[in-house]
């Protein structure tokens, strides 16, 4: 039980850890485009809808990588 808790709390880190660096790529592949920018001070509504789905595809790859 406990094997199953660790490994849950590591692959979520790991997940997190992965998102964070395909959008951080994400903004380095854009150079022209700085998209937090675009989201946080320009309240760019369809481009925060785009970064949305954008995780959401990440996350669902990465779960199924982990428990596939």
């Amino acid at each position: 039980m406990y094997n199953y808790i660790v490994s849950s709390v590591v692959y979520s880190f790991i997940g997190i850890a992965i998102l964070v660096v395909t959008f951080a790529l994400a903004e380095w592949l854009t150079p022209r485009h700085n998209l937090r920018k675009e989201i946080l001070e320009n309240k760019n509504m369809p481009l925060a809808v785009l970064a949305g789905f954008f995780m959401l595809a990440i996350a669902i790859i990465i779960a199924s990588a982990i428990h596939g």
